[in-house]
């Protein structure tokens, strides 16, 4: 046992200075752009998880809410009643395309979101913006995709980060985005006719 320790030992010591070494070459902060994507469940979730990181950490945050509309999820609730100095949330869907069924509110909706975050995303104040559900207003088409990446390329502050979820990501995005995540679905409950879960799901 004791030479089975030993080695662990030496392994990690080995492994901890090439890490060091490593991380002597990783000295640039700069704000991201990250794009969490897929059609596994987690985009959403994760980056509410970031706003709570953010709020932890004393940065101020701002999410802007494409697509769900008024649906009441938890973290919508958690932040608006405990949390609303330190994390602004708008909501500028008004519920997904196949309930609205009408592409030009739809269309409305998320340019007036953009709007929105266009201002977070420029105010000095603000670290951190969660643009929930927007890769699904670029894919119908109801933002133009080339504004949303020369704004966030050319005019998003250097120390601002900015997340943008939602299945489908398109390319340009992912090419443009520092960091990008794709959820890979595996197994899923609605596939066996179970509905979304409270505190899961919303």
């Amino acid at each position: 046992m004791d030479d089975i320790a030993a080695r662990h030992t030496k392994k990690m010591r080995r492994i901890k200075a090439a890490r060091d070494e490593m991380m002597k070459t990783k000295t640039e902060e700069r704000g991201l752009i990250i794009v969490h994507t897929g059609a596994g469940k987690g985009k959403s979730s994760s980056g509410f998880g970031m706003i709570m990181r953010c709020i932890a950490h004393g940065m101020p945050c701002a999410v802007v809410q494409f697509i769900k509309g008024n649906w009441e999820t938890g973290e919508k609730t958690f932040l608006r009643e405990g949390f609303a100095e330190e994390c602004r949330f708008f909501v500028s869907g008004e519920g997904f395309t196949w309930e609205t069924q009408d592409r030009d509110r739809d269309i409305a909706a998320a340019r007036n979101g953009w709007r929105i975050a266009q201002e977070q995303i420029l105010d000095p104040t603000i670290r951190f913006v969660l643009l929930d559900e927007i890769n699904i207003a670029l894919r119908y088409e109801y933002l133009d995709l080339a504004e949303v990446v020369t704004f966030l390329r050319d005019r998003k502050p250097p120390m601002t980060h900015v997340c943008l979820t939602g299945r489908n990501a398109k390319p340009e995005l992912i090419e443009a985005a520092d960091l990008v995540t794709e959820m890979t679905l595996v197994k899923h409950p609605f596939r066996e006719g179970v509905v979304a879960q409270k505190g899961v799901e919303f």
